[in-house]
């Protein structure tokens, strides 16, 4: 199972799929093949590895995969039916599927007189596909809020300028952050104050081959000629302020993490709604003092109501310090959100997650 992690990990990061990898093994417990899945619309990762054996190698054979396999028809069919046709004797897998649809492989497999064994390296495997799973349990994207900060807690002088308040190590790191999410999001006002690209760039100013999708967020207008509309990935707009409902429409464009840039409205709202998985702060070694504080109100209004965090990991990024936090809770993504099986909405494995 740590091996199918490992392969796991070769897929790619975004996309509307999980990360999934397995190996088959004969009877005797040797590995006959790997395979992962490689992204939308390719062969899950249990197809990818059966389809390296022959007919005769796979009769009573065991698949070890990272999740339950699927069993629904997507982009590409039902992983259970796969390892049924294929003769398989046994399939080992770490974490239930948790969408509606696809979920129930391992029913089929054991009606099918397979052996299933699960919840093996589960762990492990949950902290690995927390993104995903987060998004189809909570029927909306993994949120990311960043900000860059003096050490006295100011996102801009009091003049209102702010470029550039960390160094060229900490900027190029969070290119590589907005790289590693589906989407980005911003509000009307940001594109208005600083008509910003949001594309992810390399250290020369490229495009890097990640590109998150632009969101915008508000009821003003983004003017024809803002740097946005010129993405290559085009534009989405939402218009109002239900962050939630906002969030769980993006969705529909296979949306699974998001990366917040929006300033201080922005964040400060999403954290106060408690729809914030991970928290991603750039402080610089600087002072600032004055009112244009990273936050504002975040409904805080005594020492009791405070926002608990965990802090992850602590790096120096030339000058300046990264601290990545989280929400204190049991784990990520079990905050007071209604889950997709309660709203009776549909989750999907690996590349089927689109409606």
């Amino acid at each position: 199972m740590q091996r199918a992690l490992d392969l796991a990990a070769r897929g790619p990061v975004v996309g509307d799929h999980a990360r999934v990898g397995a190996v088959v093994l004969s009877a005797a417990g040797d590995v006959l093949a790997e395979g992962w899945h490689k992204g939308a619309g390719t062969p899950h990762a249990e197809v990818d590895a059966m389809a390296k054996l022959s007919p005769e190698q796979l009769r009573g054979a065991t698949a070890v995969v990272t999740l339950e396999p699927c069993n629904h028809t997507g982009r590409t069919g039902p992983c259970a039916v796969a390892l049924i046709e294929a003769g398989v004797a046994r399939v080992v897998y770490a974490v239930d599927d948790p969408g509606v649809q696809a979920r129930g492989g391992a029913d089929r497999l054991r009606a099918a007189g397979i052996e299933v064994v699960s919840g093996v390296l589960a762990d492990e495997a949950e902290a690995f596909l927390e993104r995903w799973l987060l998004s189809v349990r909570a029927g909306r994207p993994w949120v990311t809020v960043k900000w860059a900060s003096s050490l006295d807690g100011r996102a801009a002088a009091a003049d209102g300028t702010s470029k550039w308040i960390t160094g060229a190590a900490a900027r190029q790191h969070v290119h590589e952050q907005r790289a590693a999410h589906d989407a980005i999001l911003v509000g009307t006002g940001t594109v208005l104050t600083d008509d910003p690209s949001l594309t992810a760039r390399g250290d020369g100013g490229e495009l890097l081959a990640d590109q998150p999708l632009p969101v915008v967020l508000g009821d003003r207008p983004v003017p024809e000629d803002a740097a946005v509309r010129r993405h290559p990935r085009g534009l989405v707009t939402l218009p109002g302020h239900e962050l939630d409902t906002a969030l769980r429409s993006l969705r529909d464009h296979g949306v699974h993490s998001v990366f917040v840039e929006g300033g201080p409205t922005i964040a400060s709202a999403l954290i106060a709604a408690g729809l914030v998985d991970e928290v991603l702060v750039y402080l610089a070694p600087v002072l600032l003092g004055g009112p244009r504080t990273a936050l504002g109100d975040v409904g805080v209004g005594s020492i009791g109501e405070r926002h608990q965090l965990d802090v992850t990991s602590t790096t120096s990024l030339g000058p300046d310090l990264l601290v990545r936090a989280r929400p204190h809770r049991s784990r990520p993504g079990t905050g007071p959100t209604t889950t997709a099986d309660e709203r009776g909405d549909d989750g999907a494995h690996d590349d089927r997650s689109t409606p």
